[in-house]
């Protein structure tokens, strides 16, 4: 019965594109199985699978208080609710894409502009992944993406379109950067499967890495992509959330500075989910330099549009200059307080992270907590770490990393309380088996037999050399891979 029913569903419908078959998921479900909360239920699992920016909210809810008509849901602001409730065409309200252009130039220091009438928005960041796809890709046609990349994309930009993925492999040896021959390597293998390679897509800042491009590196990215004649794809939502001031470089300044490169290839995906925590607004903007992609994405948003009371508000918050500088100074100074918080703390049961200063998480290396360097043994640590310590952390493998023993700890969508809860979690799991290595050992020891290399790990791991978060490979993997 169950197949004949099948049959009278579409291939999408029956298909696992929609990739909720990754452990990235199964963390989710076992947050939602069994969640923490310090009053009902304080031995539940902590969700630090969610890259939410909850640690601002009290500035939003100031700006709130004191701009009562910017909601048609207020006595001041109500005067405005039949023309906000009326259609209104996709294009969005014109407050609306010039707020977010405004906000925008901010996030990257006012060092360029950009132009309200490139702004196309969408429901979400998924929204504008999936239409930009749909503008650049036929089904079978292929993106290059580096890894480790976000899980969410195998959806995003694959289901419904049809468009494949290819990894460009980069490693822990150069700290995950991208490189020229490996962007070579991945295109050159996809000519040899003839695969027709339509575009490159990178994070910057990174998810799952916490990390940014320097401006030599997206200069190259261009200039790979103009000779290949294919598209580069910028994914750029975590742009407001580096924490070292001014240095992050976005793709348009380095546009500023390529007169000769072709911009019809260069697109931009942005959102307000992670720098201004508003994932439940599903604002997502797609920024193309390409006419014709505008033209052609603003007419596929009608699929998902933004709600104009949502516009409406934004529109005002966004074009509140004071508001938006204080703002993003603050959460930048907050998350990088938060940040310190986990690495510091890790750091003392000697978990170590790559080196990272963006994003809402960072990129956690547990590899000598693994029984094998395998990601099975990656999954059944995985699964230590979510009965036992009880956290929701995401392994490597569900972000398509090609090394085993890496996990994303996202950070800021807890309070301090819980913060401290967490690291008092992990700091008691790895003092305890500190011990029982300790005892392990001696008792081999007394019986003369050959102790096996996972009862030295955790003496590896606490001896002086390993003690620093930024050169362990240890790195606190179970922090930095929140995210």
């Amino acid at each position: 019965m169950e197949h004949k029913t099948q049959t009278l569903l579409s291939k999408i419908a029956t298909n696992d594109g929609h990739g909720e078959n990754s452990p990235y998921f199964d963390g989710w479900k076992a947050y939602d199985a069994n969640p923490f909360d310090l009053q009902h239920n304080p031995s539940g699992v902590i969700q630090m699978g969610l890259a939410e920016n909850a640690l601002c909210f009290d500035l939003i809810q100031e700006w709130i208080e004191a701009n009562p008509s910017a909601s048609i849901c207020t006595r001041d602001g109500a005067v405005d609710f039949k023309s906000t409730a009326i259609f209104q065409d996709y294009h969005g309200l014109r407050e609306f894409r010039a707020g977010v252009a405004n906000f925008m130039s901010r996030v990257r220091g006012n060092r360029v502009k950009f132009d309200p009438d490139r702004v196309v928005m969408s429901g979400g960041a998924t929204g504008a992944h999936e239409t930009v796809v749909f503008c650049l890709a036929n089904p079978g046609e292929a993106f290059l993406v580096p890894t480790p990349y976000y899980p969410g994309f195998d959806r995003d930009l694959r289901w419904r379109t049809g468009a494949e993925l290819l990894p460009v492999i980069c490693e822990s040896s150069n700290n995950f950067k991208i490189t020229e021959e490996a962007l070579e390597t991945a295109y050159e293998n996809a000519k040899v499967a003839n695969i027709k390679v339509k575009g490159l897509l990178i994070t910057n800042p990174s998810n799952p890495l916490g990390t940014f491009l320097d401006k030599e590196t997206l200069k190259s990215l261009v200039n790979f992509v103009n000779e290949k004649n294919i598209h580069l794809v910028c994914d750029e939502i975590y742009a407001g959330t580096v924490t070292n001031g001014d240095r992050f470089v976005s793709i348009a300044e380095v546009l500023e500075e390529s007169p000769n490169c072709n911009r019809d290839l260069v697109h931009i995906v942005y959102s307000l989910s992670k720098d201004m925590g508003f994932p439940g607004f599903r604002v997502g903007i797609v920024y193309s330099y390409n006419d014709k992609v505008v033209n052609i994405a603003r007419k596929m948003s009608s699929f998902g549009l933004v709600s104009t009371q949502t516009q409406y508000m934004l529109g005002s918050m966004l074009s509140d200059d004071e508001f938006v500088d204080r703002f993003v100074s603050e959460s930048r100074t907050r998350l990088a307080h938060r940040h310190d918080m986990f690495t510091r703390g890790l750091a003392q049961v000697g978990i170590g992270s790559l080196e990272s200063n963006a994003g809402l998480f960072f990129w956690m290396d547990l590899r000598r907590f693994l029984q094998e360097p395998t990601f099975e043994s990656e999954m059944t640590f995985w699964r230590t770490i979510i009965d036992e310590i009880k956290l929701n952390v995401s392994p490597g493998s569900s972000f398509h990393c090609s090394e085993p023993g890496w996990f994303r700890v996202c950070f800021a969508n807890m309070d301090d309380e819980t913060t401290v809860i967490a690291l008092r979690r992990i700091k008691t799991f790895v003092l305890k088996n500190k011990k029982l290595e300790i005892k392990t050992k001696r008792q081999c020891w007394e019986n003369n037999l050959h102790l096996r290399l996972s009862s030295r790990r955790i003496d590896e791991i606490f001896s002086p050399h390993r003690m620093s978060p930024h050169h362990s490979p240890l790195a606190s993997p179970l922090v930095r891979a929140q995210n």
